[in-house]
């Protein structure tokens, strides 16, 4: 193989997209090319020896680089070098393709593709590959061309049979944006490219022949075309009806405020299980928004979560970010308390993050926003909340997954929150944080335990607070009582999987 194609991806069961499409898109260099993926958390030395394991000997190694594997990746570049200087390196992704000069692994590479690829990847390797002697005088940082997306091969074939059999499949209808929200890069899109419906859905029909069920759309705006997102969903709904008992689930990003009446006249349709909506709120304080360029009638958002919710079987997982500019603790507690009360299945709390290129950096100074110098470059603190604030509400989030996201404490939740969803989390989580010393690490057995003992603080007798978590395990009630002593894994096995994670 003359080329890889790699990444680290934050699960394995996340597909990397953007490898199939460079893959799908390098012409007569796919015969010589190879895709190689892997996961954080594997030993920098191991991911080496695969890339360069590979017969025969690679002359390129492509990595996309991203904010949640920039510092894994930068580790593989660097022993690549020591061990294979030959080897040419070419960066592309997000994370490299904005504030290049100040980056170690940018310094360690021989080029870097800055925004889109497809075109300029070819391009790039057949003059690397050609022993051109240019080559050797091109510019280390390439503008990657954004082609037409007529004129891009779709990736969709590139997913191998274990891929489909294992892993969630990312899909996209079209590319970029509309909106200029700050903390996003999707900011700097003009606006949404649509591919065309009819070869994109030709090419769904192909994945679903080969036994794709799980799709997930990457479409920052899947419902801003009404009559491209009917025709989608149709076609799944047409799957579901003919074959009642072979499910399909398709995930999308949806804009919270658009959501006319012939999209619920087809989104009513769906069975429980074949939808899961992600729906950005971020925050609801009208002056926070303006702040950072997101339009949103937040009345209508609240109306149509409402609706989603009490009409519609479809899975709603809805994002708050805490630490925006002109937000303090106050306001993103009123914003929590009204989301949750609105009664979506997943609550997903964020930390803003300084993406590079995002715009939100013009509110630095102004609005005192520190970010964490290392990846994912959270927001360490705000001139509205301090950094003590901030580490609490960080803590509050992570508490939140294990309660509250992974389904496990479905009858418990209600009890912990009572008519201060807020305030009363945050005690319980600061409680939770100065008894277990720590946010991760923490056993389903030892979490339930500590819940208990939390709801004995607040004046539950341990008899009620063991039959109220014993009560979050159908069938399982002879052997979910939380006993002195820690209890035993097999007695907590959760009723409810958690959805799969963002990548």
């Amino acid at each position: 193989m003359s080329i890889i194609l790699s990444t680290l991806n934050a699960r394995y069961t996340h597909a990397s997209l953007g490898l199939r499409y460079l893959l799908a898109n390098l012409g007569e260099l796919r015969e010589q090319t190879r895709i190689l993926e892997f996961v954080i958390g594997l030993k920098t030395s191991e991911i080496v020896e695969k890339l360069l394991d590979t017969l025969p000997r690679p002359r390129i190694i492509c990595f996309g680089v991203y904010i949640w594997n920039v510092a894994e990746t930068t580790q593989v570049v660097a022993m690549l070098k020591r061990l294979a200087p030959d080897i040419k390196i070419i960066l592309g992704g997000p994370e490299v393709s904005f504030e290049t000069a100040e980056q170690a692994i940018v310094s360690q590479a021989d080029y870097v593709i800055t925004g889109w690829g497809e075109a300029t990847l070819p391009l790039l390797c057949r003059q690397i590959l050609g022993d051109d002697p240019q080559a050797m005088r091109l510019p280390k940082i390439q503008t990657g061309v954004q082609a037409p997306l007529d004129n891009l091969a779709l990736p969709y074939a590139f997913y191998t049979d274990q891929d489909i059999a294992q892993r969630t499949l990312y899909v996209e209808a079209s590319r970029g944006c509309p909106f200029k929200c700050e903390f996003c890069l999707s900011a700097l899109d003009k606006t949404a490219w649509p591919f065309d419906l009819d070869i994109f859905l030709g090419e769904m029909e192909k994945l679903h022949a080969r036994g794709a069920r799980r799709f997930k759309f990457v479409d920052r705006t899947f419902n801003l075309n009404i009559q491209a997102g009917l025709r989608i969903l149709e076609f799944f709904l047409k799957k579901i009806e003919s074959n009642p008992d072979d499910p399909v689930f398709a995930h999308f990003e949806v804009v919270p405020d658009h959501l006319p009446e012939a999209l619920k006249a087809s989104i009513v349709k769906f069975p429980p299980g074949a939808l899961q909506f992600e729906i950005g709120i971020q925050s609801w304080n009208p002056e926070v928004q303006a702040l950072v360029s997101r339009k949103q009638d937040n009345d209508q958002a609240a109306e149509n979560i409402r609706w989603l919710r009490d009409q519609t079987s479809v899975h709603l997982h809805v994002d708050l970010i805490a630490g925006l500019p002109g937000e303090d603790a106050e306001s993103f507690a009123r914003g929590f308390d009204r989301l949750y009360a609105l009664g979506p299945h997943e609550i997903q709390l964020g930390i803003l993050k300084r993406l590079r290129g995002t715009p939100i950096i013009r509110h630095t100074d102004t609005y005192g926003l520190v970010f964490d110098a290392h990846p994912p470059y959270s927001v360490l603190a705000t001139d509205r909340i301090d950094f003590q604030s901030m580490q609490r509400l960080k803590r509050f989030a992570r508490y939140w997954e294990l309660v509250a996201n992974s389904g496990r404490f479905a009858h418990t939740l209600p009890v912990l929150l009572g008519d201060a969803p807020f305030d009363n989390f945050m005690a319980c989580s600061d409680w939770l944080f100065s008894t277990a010393d720590a946010t991760s690490g923490i056993s389903l057995d030892r979490l339930a335990k500590l819940l208990v003992q939390w709801l004995q603080t607040r004046g539950y007798s341990r008899e009620v607070a063991e039959a109220l978590l014993a009560s979050d395990y159908a069938g399982q009630a002879s052997r979910m009582q939380v006993k002195r002593t820690e209890p035993t894994n097999a007695a907590l096995q959760p009723r409810q999987a958690k959805h799969l994670a963002k990548p």
